[in-house]
C-alpha cells in the first residue's frame, strides 16, 4: 500500500481538499474542538473507517438532533449542571456551548453508540439520548404509546394529523381562505403525550374523545367501515362547519368599460330567470345568512358587450350587458356567512362572500384514531337499537375487531384502557412514546371504580336485550374527523357536456364530468362474459358516432346534406355505408392522415 492510500480522505461538503496520515486522531481533535467551543457547533465530522474517509459537513438544511456527551461512561450533564438549569442559572444554549450536549445529524451518527437511559450505559458509549422521544418528528411524537404500534401504522396516523378537522385558528371568522373547515366541540384528548403540552396543542384541539367498542354489529362495520351512535351525533359529535370563499370583482375593460355588481334585468345577454337571484339585495350582493341552493346567483354581475352593437333607430349605441354572475359550486350549499366589500390591486371593487355549510356526519365520511384505524362508517344507527353495558352506556364508535390484529395497533388498545381510567378518575393521562404510564397502573385505576381489569365489559344486544356472547373490549380514545367528506365527493352523471375536439364527455366533477372507465374496468367486464356493457360504456355511453365509409377504398366518406348526396371523394361512383365507431377513432384516422399516413377501413355486412 502506498503511502497516499494509508492516508485519510478529507472531504468537506462532499468535495475532497486533501489528506491526512491520521484519520481518526483529526475527527476526534476536531470533535473536542467543537466541544470546547472552538468550532461552530453546527459542523459535524464522521469517519468512515471502512473506505478510510473524513466527512466535515457545514451545509444548510441537515437535519441535526442534540444528545447529551458520554465520555468514559458517564454523562458529561452532571446533578449540579442539572440544578442551575432548574435554578434559572444555565439555559439550554449554554449546555450547547460547554459541550454538554452536541447536535448531530445523520452522517455523524454513524459513528456514535446512543443509550436510550442511564441504567445501559457503558464504556462503549458516546452519547446518551436528551429524552427518547427525540428520535420521533413534531406530528409522530403526538401518538401516544407509539412504541406499540407498527411502523407503517404510526406513518399513517401521522400522516392524517394535517387532515383532521379542529379549531384552525381563533380568528376563523374573520379569515377568506379558499376552504376551511371548524369542528363545533373540539376536547382535549384524555391521553396525551409532552410533545402537545409544549405545543400548547389544547389550545386548538382537533379531537374528540369516543367512547369505543371493539366489536362486529350485524355486518355494517365490515372491513373498515365503524358505526356511529346517532343519539350522540344529534348532541353534536363531530359535528363540524365547512367555510368556502368566493371572490369576484368589477374588471376594467381596455374600451373604458366596467363589469358592475347588480341584479340582472331580463333584457341582459344570458338571463337565468329570477328565481336564480332571489337572495341577492339591490347592490347584487347577497343576504347575510339567506340560505343559497345549487345554481343560485351569490353574487350578481353583468358585464359590457364582447362587440360593439349596431346603432339603433335612434341614432344611439345602446349597450347590451352580458351575464356574468357568481353562482355556488356543486353540492356546497350553505348559508351566506359573510359579505366582504373592498378594493383590488388596481383600485377596482373587489367582493368576498363566505358560504358557511354544516356538516353531519353521514355515511361514507371518513374518522379516524390517532394510530392509522381510518374508516368510513358504514352505518348510523338509532341509540336504542346500539348495544349497552350493565350501566346503560352506549358507546359513539363501534370498530370491527378484525382492523386490529393484522394492523399490530396495540397503542390503540392502550390508549382505549388508559382513556376509560383517565375519564374516570377526571384526568389527562401521560401517553408519551417510551415515557408512558404503565398499564397495570391504569389497570389499577379501573379496578378502583369496580370495573374489570382488562377493560372488557358485558354487552347487551340493543335490539333483542339479550347478552353479547363473550366480553367486549371497550375504552375512551381520542377520534378525529378528517376533512374527505361524502358530500364532497358524490358525483354521478346521465348526459352531459362533452369535450369539442374528441366529443368524449368532460372530466372533473365541477365540470359535470363523467366517469372513466379505463383499460382495467373493460378488463373485469370482459373477465365477466360482459361484454355487451362494455360496448355500452365504451360507445353508446361516450363518443358513439356514425360514419360514412367507402366500400371500395375504405376512407371516411361525405354526407352533403345541400345535395342530398352521400358519395366518397377519392372514387366518388362507389357505395359507401353507414358504421358505426368511437368519435375518437375517428379523429384518430384524420390525425393519422395529418402524418402522411393513409388508414383504410375494411368493412363488411355485421355478423
Amino acid at each position: 500500500m502506498s503511502a497516499k492510500e494509508s492516508k485519510s480522505r478529507v472531504y468537506i461538503n462532499g468535495r475532497l481538499i486533501g489528506f491526512h496520515p491520521s484519520g481518526e486522531k483529526l475527527v476526534h481533535d476536531l470533535v473536542q474542538r467543537r466541544r470546547q467551543g472552538k468550532i461552530v457547533p453546527s459542523v459535524n465530522i464522521a469517519f468512515h473507517e471502512d473506505t478510510n474517509e473524513i466527512y466535515i459537513n457545514t451545509d444548510s438544511g441537515r437535519v441535526q438532533r442534540p444528545l447529551i456527551v458520554v465520555e468514559n461512561g458517564k454523562p458529561k450533564l452532571t446533578e449540579e449542571i442539572l440544578k442551575q438549569v432548574r435554578e434559572g442559572k444555565l439555559a439550554w444554549q449554554d449546555l450547547v456551548d460547554a459541550g454538554v450536549i452536541e447536535y448531530l445529524d445523520a452522517e455523524e451518527e454513524e459513528n456514535a453508540l446512543i443509550a436510550t437511559g442511564e441504567e445501559e450505559l457503558s464504556k462503549e458509549h458516546t452519547h446518551i439520548e436528551v429524552a427518547a422521544i427525540g428520535i420521533l418528528s413534531v406530528i409522530t411524537s403526538m401518538i401516544p404509546y407509539l412504541q406499540h404500534n407498527m411502523a407503517g401504522k404510526a406513518l399513517h396516523g401521522a400522516k392524517m394529523f394535517k387532515q383532521a378537522q379542529g379549531l384552525s385558528g381563533i380568528n376563523y371568522n374573520l379569515r377568506t381562505d379558499t376552504e376551511g373547515y371548524l369542528l363545533y366541540y373540539p376536547q382535549k384528548t384524555l391521553v396525551k403525550t409532552k410533545t402537545m403540552d409544549v405545543l400548547e396543542l389544547h389550545k386548538r384541539p382537533t379531537n374528540q374523545n369516543f367512547v369505543v367498542a371493539i366489536m362486529p354489529y350485524y355486518g355494517y362495520n365490515i372491513l373498515d367501515a365503524v358505526v356511529l351512535n346517532k343519539g350522540a351525533i344529534d348532541r353534536g359529535l363531530a359535528r363540524s362547519a365547512y367555510f368556502r370563499t368566493y371572490e369576484a370583482a368589477e374588471n376594467r375593460y381596455p374600451g373604458g368599460q366596467i363589469d358592475k355588481f347588480e341584479v340582472p334585468v331580463e333584457e341582459t345577454v344570458g338571463f337565468m330567470g329570477p328565481e336564480v337571484y332571489k337572495h341577492l339585495s339591490e347592490d347584487g350582493l347577497p343576504r347575510v345568512e339567506s340560505f343559497v341552493q345549487e345554481k343560485e346567483a351569490i353574487m350578481g354581475r353583468t358585464s359590457p358587450p364582447r362587440f360593439l352593437e349596431e346603432i339603433s333607430e335612434f341614432g344611439v349605441v345602446k349597450e347590451k350587458r352580458r351575464e356574468s354572475s357568481l353562482t355556488i359550486r356543486k353540492n356546497k350549499h350553505g348559508f351566506v356567512d359573510k359579505v366582504i366589500v373592498t378594493e383590488g390591486e388596481s383600485g377596482n371593487k373587489l367582493v368576498k362572500v363566505k358560504i358557511r355549510s354544516e356538516m353531519v356526519p353521514a355515511l361514507g365520511d371518513k374518522f379516524s384514531s390517532r394510530h392509522g384505524q381510518k374508516g368510513v362508517i358504514g352505518a348510523i344507527i338509532p341509540e336504542e337499537d346500539m348495544p349497552f353495558t350493565k350501566d346503560g352506556m352506549k358507546p359513539d364508535l363501534i370498530l370491527n375487531p378484525h382492523s386490529v390484529p393484522s394492523r399490530m395497533t396495540m397503542g390503540h388498545l392502550l390508549e382505549m384502557l388508559a382513556g376509560k381510567a383517565g375519564s374516570l378518575k377526571a384526568m389527562e393521562v401521560d401517553g408519551t412514546p417510551f415515557a408512558a404510564s404503565d398499564r397495570q397502573e391504569m389497570a389499577d385505576i379501573l379496578k378502583e371504580h369496580g370495573f374489570r381489569e382488562d377493560g372488557k365489559e358485558v354487552f347487551y344486544d340493543g335490539t333483542t336485550g339479550q347478552r353479547v356472547e363473550g366480553e367486549i373490549f371497550t375504552g375512551v380514545v381520542a377520534y378525529r374527523r378528517l376533512f374527505h367528506m361524502v358530500a364532497h365527493k358524490m358525483q354521478a352523471r346521465s348526459r352531459g357536456p362533452v369535450q369539442i375536439l374528441t366529443r368524449q364527455p368532460t372530466e372533473g366533477k365541477e365540470k359535470e364530468g363523467g366517469l372513466r372507465f379505463g383499460e382495467m374496468e373493460g378488463e373485469t367486464l370482459v373477465g365477466h362474459g360482459a361484454a355487451m356493457l362494455l360496448h355500452e360504456k365504451l360507445i353508446e355511453d361516450s363518443d358513439k358516432a356514425i360514419e360514412l365509409v367507402c366500400e371500395k377504398c375504405g376512407v371516411i366518406g361525405i354526407n352533403d346534406q345541400i345535395r342530398n348526396k352521400k358519395y366518397c371523394a377519392i372514387c366518388d361512383g362507389s357505395k359507401v355505408y353507414p358504421v358505426e365507431m368511437s368519435y375518437g377513432f375517428k379523429l384518430l384516422l384524420d390525425e393519422l392522415k395529418a402524418l402522411g399516413v393513409n388508414p383504410k377501413l375494411k368493412i363488411g355486412d355485421k355478423v
